[in-house]
């Protein structure tokens, strides 16, 4: 195996076990508005964008490992929203939009941790 695909499984575990975290910090947060509701639910949303700061800057690196390769052939993956999502919570923090955070975290976050899993599968066969 690689250095290469050695460092691009090591990433895909990172992008797995930040997946994992988001979906645990989510679970007591049932509408945006839950996002803005406490000062713990706040802690929340920081923390949740961080993670999927650092997921989008995984996914990124991961494209550059690969030539822009691996990615494209994981086709029901929004892969560009993705790394622009990364690109919103680094460089314009405050513009999060809480929605935006809230429809990942309820509606993407499964299917993104299916398809990391089935990477991280297939790269080792």
């Amino acid at each position: 195996m690689s250095d290469r695909t050695l460092m691009v499984l090591s990433t895909l575990e990172d992008i797995d076990m930040s997946i994992d975290m988001v979906i645990e910090r989510f679970k007591a947060i049932k509408t945006v508005d839950d996002f803005l509701s406490s000062a713990e639910n706040i802690e929340k949303l920081d923390s949740i964008a961080m993670r999927l700061l650092a997921i989008g800057e995984g996914l990124k690196n991961i494209d550059k490992l690969t030539d822009g390769q691996l990615l494209p052939r994981y086709p029901s993956i929004e892969w560009k929203n993705i790394k622009g999502l990364r690109d919103v919570l680094s460089h314009h923090y405050f513009d999060i939009n809480a929605e935006i955070l809230f429809d990942v975290c309820s509606s993407k976050l499964g299917e993104l941790s299916r398809v990391i899993k089935l990477m991280s599968k297939d790269l080792k066969v």
